[in-house]
């Protein structure tokens, strides 16, 4: 049985661009546009039991908040349910969420805390 040897296909060398010919290749730099992140909101909800002044303590310990806005996040929360303490990005919002709730499970509260999208 007669085989064939394979065929080597032929490619041509190549050419180095010749400057003369203005043979300089440009590559046009692309700006990328990355989204931001989805912000995610910390909201506390109101129960019977958790004193208002600690919720004071907690939203001016881990949220940032002086004693006024500290105290009109938590009548807010007391009046209405539940009251945003914050905005941030998903893991800071987490974090955030359970700071709160291990410092209201050491102090024997059951005060609820709970992230949420942003509805944008």
């Amino acid at each position: 049985m007669a085989t064939k040897s394979p065929v080597i296909p032929q490619i041509p060398p190549l050419k180095e661009p010749d400057p003369e010919e203005g043979g300089t290749v440009v590559l046009e730099r692309r700006t990328q546009k990355t989204k931001p992140p989805h912000l995610y909101q910390v909201v506390m909800l109101n129960d019977d039991y958790t004193p208002m002044e600690f919720v004071v303590v907690v939203i001016q310990e881990f949220f940032g908040k002086d004693l006024e806005e500290a105290t009109r996040i938590m009548l807010k929360i007391h009046l209405d349910g539940k009251g945003i303490c914050g905005v941030y990005s998903k893991d800071v919002a987490a974090t955030k969420v359970d700071q709160v709730l291990a410092a209201a499970n050491k102090a024997g509260h059951p005060l609820k805390c709970i992230s949420e999208p942003v509805d944008s």
